[in-house]
């Protein structure tokens, strides 16, 4: 794969064995922008769990405290009482049957789904839909629950869901390279408190492996574990 001048002249700054600390990667990402778009900053975790093992498959959800910075779109599966609840909290849609069929017809204007448990028998038939986007309600992560009014909340202030892949790696979102740098910290540790809460009894030796961090367009960055405790 071929890079611009610019790509290749950062990539030709990043320290490939040193481990950075949080702030000065995260600085670094700042001055090194080639972009002219406000870039994601990301976040990576090697872990020492095997994923092929049910009881490894890392999954879970952390509240950014200072958010992603967009908009996030909320759709809430839910009824009587319920739904009242998910309309103050501010979701963007609320129904049951209604909204099944119409997401079957193709409609996708959300970026986030919450189902009290009681619907699930109507969520359930969109499986296949909502879960290959990654949209599908889970009692793991906080959106199949009867709390829908502080899922609702969590989801706009800047809730991301975290699961490891088949290399043993979690992706997630921090918030945009324009936020302040301290920001981002804290986002990332409030991202690696959750990824430290979902460690599986049955992981053996080093559970945390390595931390990365980038832009969207960015060089990644090996950042020391030591900074985001």
């Amino acid at each position: 794969m071929k890079h611009g001048k610019k790509y290749n002249a950062i990539y030709k700054k990043v320290d490939k064995i040193k481990e950075y600390g949080a702030i000065e990667a995260i600085e670094f990402l700042k001055s090194n922008s080639a972009v002219k778009f406000d870039e994601t900053v990301e976040i990576a975790v090697v872990l020492g769990v095997d994923p092929r093992k049910s009881d490894q498959a890392v999954r879970g959800a952390a509240v950014l405290p200072h958010g992603l910075g967009k908009t996030v779109r909320v759709l809430v599966f839910a009824q009587g009482e319920k739904e009242a609840e998910a309309r103050e909290a501010g979701a963007d849609v609320i129904g049951g049957e209604d909204l099944a069929e119409k997401i079957k017809g193709g409609w996708f204007d959300f970026d986030a789904v919450i189902a009290t448990p009681d619907m699930m028998k109507v969520v359930g038939k969109l499986g296949k839909i909502l879960g290959t986007r990654g949209l599908m309600p889970n009692p793991k992560v906080g959106t199949v629950t009867m709390d829908v009014g502080k899922a609702v909340k969590e989801l706009k202030k800047g809730r991301v869901q975290f699961r490891v892949e088949k290399a043993g790696i979690l992706h997630a979102p921090l918030g945009k390279l324009s936020f302040p740098s301290q920001s981002i910290l804290e986002n990332a540790k409030a991202f690696m408190e959750a990824v430290y809460k979902a460690k599986p009894a049955s992981a053996k030796g080093q559970y945390i492996k390595k931390i990365s961090l980038s832009s969207t367009m960015g060089q990644g960055l090996k950042v020391s574990q030591n900074d985001l405790k």
